[in-house]
């Protein structure tokens, strides 16, 4: 979680793109959210098992990402090494991080008395306050307004707001 935690000044304004673009922890949290919201649909998941398969999803999903980057490299003529591998999967690493702290809250559940539906619960809305989190931090960090940086944090509340409706919908 150390890229994730990482916190430049507002007014450091040689940053790379790397060190503001927080898309992949907000991808991470919705895709989180979204595995949390599925597996409800399809009955209570144990701990052990929800936890497993959001670290699963997250890793497979940043597996993804850095191979479709590594191909984009490819195509456009760039050579491929083992350095531009690392860089991809560091650079797509908050995709798996976002997993966990859901997980983690899956994790504590049975110590705060919440059975399988109650951790599914904790788990979505831990995912979608990082999720809305990071699109405000992120807006931040890339120099928006303040107005900016909420209504970005405001679209992905909506974004949260329709996967906790498609799980409430879904009766779990």
């Amino acid at each position: 979680m150390h890229r994730l935690l990482r916190w430049p000044r507002r007014t450091d304004h040689t940053r790379s793109a790397s060190q503001t673009d927080h898309a992949g922890a907000v991808y991470g949290s919705l895709l989180a959210a979204s595995v949390i919201a599925t597996a409800s649909a399809v009955g209570d998941f144990p701990g052990v098992q929800l936890i497993v398969l959001l670290l699963v999803t997250g890793t497979v999903f940043w597996a993804a990402h850095v191979y479709a980057s590594l191909a984009g490299e490819r195509l456009v003529g760039r050579p491929v090494g083992w350095a531009e591998v690392r860089r991809a999967g560091r650079r797509e690493l908050p995709i798996v991080e976002a997993a966990v702290l859901p997980a983690a809250a899956v994790a504590v559940s049975p110590l705060l008395g919440l059975g399988p539906s109650g951790a599914g619960w904790l788990a979505l809305s831990v995912a979608g306050a990082q999720q809305f989190s990071w699109a405000l931090f992120g807006a931040l960090n890339a120099g928006a307004s303040r107005t900016q940086a909420a209504i970005e944090g405001l679209v992905n509340l909506v974004f949260v707001v329709l996967i906790v409706a498609a799980k409430a919908a879904l009766g779990h």
